[in-house]
């Protein structure tokens, strides 16, 4: 008898265990179904509330790089102009020490100095002089500002003196080759 009660009890917790999983099965029709049941205005204020805020992101993306865009080209020269900061030193100490030299060799020799650590730091940072003397004119390159007779035909159409130099920064020209073009 015993025995016939542990096998009903067995059975009637088999099937309350079907009756709650039909149950739960109901309960998650019924959510599902309440989902479904959207109005038109709840479906629109969802969508609008999507599109704001995705338009939100998207305007606080477009100021964050506006702002770094700025950052970067307000420092942008600050490497170039540390570097040229000790440039300047050497010129303030070059003038306040040939107030009083009367030895002009030295004073030229100093300034040579000076002005090749300059070329230096410029040439570090990508700057190139432009050499245009005896090339072909180039409109791409160079800028005439004078034409004068060619000696010879094969100083026609070729530059015959840099008035300004031009310099590249990068392979790009920064600065276009003022020159005397043969004719």
């Amino acid at each position: 008898m015993a025995e016939e009660n542990d096998v009903n009890n067995q059975e009637s917790e088999k099937a309350n265990k079907e009756n709650e999983t039909v149950v739960d099965e109901n309960a998650q029709e019924t959510i599902v179904e309440e989902k479904k049941e959207e109005t038109p205005e709840e479906k629109y204020a969802e969508l609008n509330d999507r599109f704001l805020r995705l338009y939100a992101e998207f305007d606080n993306f477009r100021k964050r790089t506006n702002k770094e865009k700025i950052d970067l080209i307000s420092n942008a020269n600050a490497g170039v102009l540390t570097d040229l900061i000790p440039v300047l030193d050497d010129f303030e100490r070059a003038i306040k020490n040939n107030e009083n030299d009367v030895d002009i060799e030295i004073v030229k020799e100093g300034f040579q100095l000076i002005f090749n650590k300059f070329k230096g730091i410029l040439e570090s940072k990508g700057l190139k002089p432009m050499h245009a003397k005896g090339l072909p004119f180039d409109s791409e390159l160079h800028e005439a500002i004078a034409n004068v007779p060619a000696s010879s035909n094969k100083e026609k159409g070729k530059v015959i003196e840099d008035v300004e130099k031009g310099y590249y920064l990068n392979e790009k020209v920064i600065r276009f080759a003022k020159v005397v073009v043969g004719q």
